[in-house]
Order: structure tokens, then sequence, then C-alpha cells
């Protein structure tokens, strides 16, 4: 009877058996995890949180270097009838054998004296030979080559030029300019540094 007796249980009495233990197991599973819960900012580790700040610091950095740098040309502005020089002002890496050039404005002219030295200047124009063979080379001479229809002026130290080559150092080069037209009277002065490593 015992038997009898056991199957006998009706259907709701195993659907609340069946609830009971579903409550328990709910209750023992809510006790390990409440055990179990940590704040979130707990659960991090520490070393990985600092590397990634000391990340987000360095990209900040950079991000802000990149919104302010101003390189090249734009580094040290130039005056109105002067388009470009060459080595940039202030460079810090140029070579002994670097060549010193200024690019003027349509129509002006000028003259470069380097550490104090006065560079003789000729046109282009002037050593130009006058029926040239197809292929021939022109001889130029150590002086500052001054290219009317480009309006530039070029200097490279080489053997036998004034400054056959710069030394390690800072360097300064003043280059007198004017308007061919106004003269010479009316030049204007223009002076830029560069290093030599």
């Amino acid at each position: 009877m015992d038997n009898g007796s056991e199957d006998t249980i009706s259907e709701s009495d195993r659907d609340s058996i069946r609830d009971s233990d579903r409550e328990s197991i709910r209750d023992s599973d809510r006790g390990v995890d409440a055990d179990l819960e940590v704040p979130w900012w707990r659960r991090l580790d520490r070393g990985t949180v600092i590397a990634c700040l000391f990340v987000a610091i360095g990209l900040a950095f950079v991000f802000r270097g990149l919104l302010v740098s101003v390189t090249g040309d734009d580094r040290s502005p130039l005056p109105a009838n002067v388009e470009q020089v060459l080595p940039v002002p202030e460079a810090v890496q140029a070579l002994s054998q670097t060549q010193v050039f200024a690019d003027l404005a349509e129509g002006f002219t000028g003259t470069l004296s380097i550490d104090g030295i006065d560079i003789p200047t000729e046109s282009i124009r002037d050593l130009a030979t006058p029926n040239p063979q197809p292929g021939q080379q022109t001889d130029l001479p150590a002086v500052t080559i001054f290219e009317p229809g480009n309006a530039t002026l070029t200097f490279t130290p080489s053997s036998g030029a004034p400054i056959e080559s710069f030394g390690e150092g800072v360097h300064t080069v003043v280059m007198r300019y004017w308007n061919v037209e106004a003269g010479e009277n009316s030049a204007r002065v223009y002076t830029w540094t560069f290093n030599v490593v």
C-alpha cells in the first residue's frame, strides 16, 4: 500500500512541489550571485586601467600637437615679395653642402650675404653662351646665380666659392632684395638662420 500511496500524489501536489523546488533553486542561485556581485569598477584590473590612461593621455598630446603644429614656410612668415627661402628659416638639420635659395616675386632681384661674407651675384643671362650647341653645358661660376625669368637667387657652396662648405653650427643669411624698376635704393632686408649638423 505504501507503493500505492506514493503513486497517488495528485497532479496539483506535483505542481506545488515543482514550484517550491524552483523557488529554492532560485534562492540558492541568488545567494551565490549576491556573494559574487561586485561593483563594475572593482572588477577592473588596475594595471590595465593605468595603461589605458597613459595611452589616452599620449593620444591627446599627439592630437593637440597635430592641431597646433606649424611647419615649413608657415613656421616663419616671409615678407610679401619673398615667396620661398631654403633652407627653411630656423632649419635644424641642414647639410654642409646645402644650397641657399631665395624665390622672389616677379620683377625683383637681390644679393646674398652669408655669415657676414658678401657673395657676388651674376645673372644667368650674362653667363649664357650666345649660340650654344645641342647638349652643351654652361659652367657656372661659384657665386650667387640670379635667374631673371624665375626671379631666383641660388648659391651652392663649392670649391673656389667664397664659402666652400658650411661648418657645423648656426649660419645666418642676409638677403637684400628690391624691385628692378625701383632700383637698389629701395632695397629691403630679410634675414634667416639655419643649423648645419
